[in-house]
């Protein structure tokens, strides 16, 4: 498993809804934050010409690139690690960073049993991304964060805001980044 302290606290999210401020945002997030790179609705070849792009931004602030695919597409690509459901992390692959998607206690311990370096846990607020569907809330996302070994990233809903008022120093967004107009540091204050 990867050191719990050279994982980023703080994540981007790639998403079709997000793609044109990607730039902007990987620039202004504190060095060595993480990103993901989704962008599930590009085909093959423009999904990896996205990539390299957002890769080199990515690096040149030293942040760590997560792949939401298999481990040889991460390992061909150049990317640090694996994102996806527990099921599809496994089995490990050596060098990779292996981040886990988890809605439940089950999902979590899934996880765990199959080595995740980290779990992003969700949604914790409501979300763009499922209007209208069933939200963990604050209490129940500690409740089930908590028992956990491994690092649990917040997901969904997720802001400084949120994060400072939820108590936890790890988590992700698609939003936060891209429609924030304050600097990273102001919005990041919030997580304190």
């Amino acid at each position: 498993m990867t050191q719990i302290k050279s994982l980023p606290d703080l994540w981007l999210l790639s998403d079709a809804r997000n793609d044109a401020g990607l730039e902007r945002a990987l620039a202004k997030l504190p060095r060595g934050s993480g990103f993901i790179y989704r962008h599930y609705h590009l085909p093959d070849p423009e999904r990896f010409g996205r990539f390299l792009a957002l890769r080199r931004i990515a690096r040149a602030h030293r942040h760590k690139v997560i792949l939401a695919d298999s481990a040889l597409t991460a390992r061909e690509w150049g990317a640090d690690g694996i994102y996806g459901a527990a099921r599809s992390l496994y089995p490990r692959r050596a060098g990779l960073i292996h981040l886990a998607t988890a809605h439940d206690m089950a999902e979590l311990g899934l996880a765990a049993r199959l080595g995740a370096d980290a779990v992003l846990l969700s949604p914790v607020f409501p979300t763009r991304s499922h209007p209208g569907g069933a939200v963990l809330g604050p209490a129940r996302f500690r409740l089930l964060a908590r028992q956990m070994r491994l690092p649990v990233i917040a997901l969904g809903g997720m802001s400084g805001t949120r994060a400072r008022a939820l108590g936890w120093p790890r988590w992700a967004a698609i939003d936060a980044f891209i429609s924030a107009r304050r600097p990273a540091r102001e919005i990041l204050a919030h997580t304190a």
